[in-house]
């Protein structure tokens, strides 16, 4: 049995939620974020509170039930602060810079790499090696922040590249050298 999906969802002041059939959107200070959701789910709202229950009794349904809980709270959280995501640039000579919405990377390429940002997305850059990525929507920036990653994955020997603030690079040993 899901124990996430059997935790109501209080409302925040200020947030609005419209629930039309399977359709609900939410309202908030940050903006406006809707989602689908499965028609096994029922969602139902009472005093500022959301409750989620099944529609059929299975296994499977409990999972989706705790996982559409925890998409409406992210949805919730986001109109209400918003999601940031930190990514680090490690390298001799790797930057990062922004102008408007696009992202331009000098990784170690013979070129700079432009990435360009969605609508939704916005970037700053702290002192040249710090990428600060800020969205109402977890999903589009978790999505963002890894295709951003890509661009030039850290390597196991000195850790060059673009990675996660919070994500740790096993390193390895090098060659043993000459005898």
């Amino acid at each position: 049995m899901s124990r996430i999906g059997k935790q109501p969802i209080s409302v925040p002041a200020g947030v609005k939620i419209d629930l039309q059939g399977q359709q609900i959107k939410v309202t908030g200070a940050k903006g406006t974020l809707q989602r689908e959701i499965i028609p096994e789910v029922d969602v139902k709202i009472q005093d500022g509170v959301i409750h989620l229950t099944n529609k059929v009794a299975s296994t499977k349904v409990n999972a989706f039930r705790g996982l559409t809980r925890t998409l409406i709270n992210n949805m919730i959280i986001g109109v209400v602060d918003g999601f940031k995501k930190v990514l680090v640039v490690e390298g001799v000579g790797y930057k990062a810079n922004v102008s408007g919405a696009t992202l331009t990377l000098n990784v170690g390429y013979s070129n700079p790499v432009d990435f360009k940002l969605p609508k939704d997305v916005s970037a700053s850059v702290e002192g040249n090696t710090k990428i600060v990525l800020e969205c109402i929507d977890k999903e589009m920036l978790g999505l963002v922040a890894s295709k951003i990653r890509e661009v030039r994955k850290p390597e196991p020997y000195k850790g060059k590249g673009i990675r996660y603030e919070d994500e740790h690079i096993v390193r390895k040993v090098g060659k043993a050298g000459a005898k």
